[in-house]
C-alpha cells in the first residue's frame, strides 16, 4: 500500500526537476541571446568608428586647405583646433564637435603625425579585430587587411 507521502513526494521530485531543466534551456537561450547582442552591439560601434573617423579626416582636409591668405598649408597641432581654428580672430570650425573613439572606454584617439609634428590623420587605439572585413568605401579599401581596429588609419594625404 502506497501512502499519500510518498505519491506527493514523487511529484514534488518531478516538478524540481522540470524546473531545473527549465532553469538550464533559459541559461543557454540568454547565453545565446548576449552573443548575438554583443555581436551587433560591435558592428553599431564600428559603422560609428567609420563615420567619426571620416570625418575627422575631412575636417583634417579642410583645416589643410583653409589656410589664411599669405600662410602656407599647414596640418592642426592638436584635434581642438579642429573645433576653432587658431589662425582665424572670428570663429572657424572644420568640425562640428570633439568625436570620441567608439572603440575605447577612453574614447582618446591615437594619432598619425607628419614629419614636422603636427596631426594628419587619427586612428582607434582599439587591439581588438574587426567584424568588417569588406565592403569598404574606396578610400578605406586598405581597411580590408586589417588585423585590428588600430590599423583603421584615416589620414589626409594631399595630392
Amino acid at each position: 500500500m502506497v501512502s499519500a507521502y510518498s505519491k506527493s513526494s514523487r511529484k514534488g521530485g518531478f516538478t524540481y526537476l522540470s524546473v531545473l531543466i527549465l532553469v538550464v534551456i533559459s541559461g543557454i537561450a540568454l547565453t545565446a541571446a548576449s552573443k548575438y547582442w554583443s555581436t551587433i552591439a560591435k558592428r553599431e560601434r564600428e559603422k560609428e568608428l567609420l563615420f567619426r573617423g571620416d570625418q575627422i579626416k575631412k575636417a583634417i582636409e579642410s583645416y589643410y586647405k583653409s589656410a589664411p591668405k599669405g600662410s602656407a598649408q599647414e596640418y592642426p597641432q592638436k584635434l581642438e583646433d579642429l573645433l576653432r581654428d587658431p589662425r582665424y580672430l572670428e570663429l572657424h570650425r572644420h568640425l562640428r564637435k570633439a568625436y570620441r573613439d567608439p572603440m575605447t572606454k577612453e574614447g582618446l584617439w591615437g594619432v598619425v603625425l607628419e614629419a614636422g609634428g603636427r596631426i594628419k590623420g587619427v586612428f582607434s587605439k582599439s587591439e581588438a579585430r574587426p567584424l568588417k572585413n569588406g565592403d569598404f568605401p574606396t578610400e578605406y579599401q586598405s581597411f580590408e587587411k586589417a588585423k585590428r581596429y588600430s590599423d583603421w588609419k584615416f589620414v589626409y594625404n594631399p595630392e
